[in-house]
């Protein structure tokens, strides 16, 4: 009877591999193990168990910063530094601060902006919303005196 595997047949089956050359060793690291390893926990520690990432952003939040820079970043994001946007700049105050009012605006457009009732789904406009709120009011131009 053949084997399909040949390198299973035969009287060396079920035997160690044999080493030609040098034989690994096991690695120690002597006295310094415990220290070694206390620092690498203690390393590592602080990221593993984070609440939040750093951004301090939740979910939502970070879903809405995803859809905004997908659907509103070519008008509402400058596309580099000290650039104009083509929309207004989007921040807390975006819409005095009502929410209802920045819903219908993103849901059903104005007369420069496209209405997104069709594009996007309610948990994606309420994720906009949350992100919109968690970004600061841009500080006014300084007036240049004459």
């Amino acid at each position: 009877m053949r084997t399909r595997n040949r390198h299973l047949a035969g009287p060396l089956r079920g035997t160690r591999p044999t080493y030609v050359g040098r034989v690994p060793r096991r690695v120690s690291l002597g006295r310094r193990g415990p220290g070694v390893v206390l620092f690498l926990l203690t390393a590592v520690a602080p990221h593993a168990f984070a609440q939040q990432p750093p951004d301090g952003l939740t979910d939502q939040q970070r879903l809405g910063r995803q859809v905004l820079a997908q659907s509103c970043g070519v008008c509402h994001l400058p596309p580099a530094r000290g650039a104009r946007t083509y929309g207004p700049v989007l921040s807390k105050a975006a819409g005095g601060g009502d929410d209802g009012l920045v819903r219908k605006v993103i849901l059903e457009g104005t007369p420069r902006m496209p209405a997104f009732k069709y594009m996007l789904q309610p948990a994606e406009v309420d994720a906009i919303i949350a992100f919109i709120r968690t970004v600061p009011a841009p500080t006014p131009a300084p007036a240049v005196s004459r």
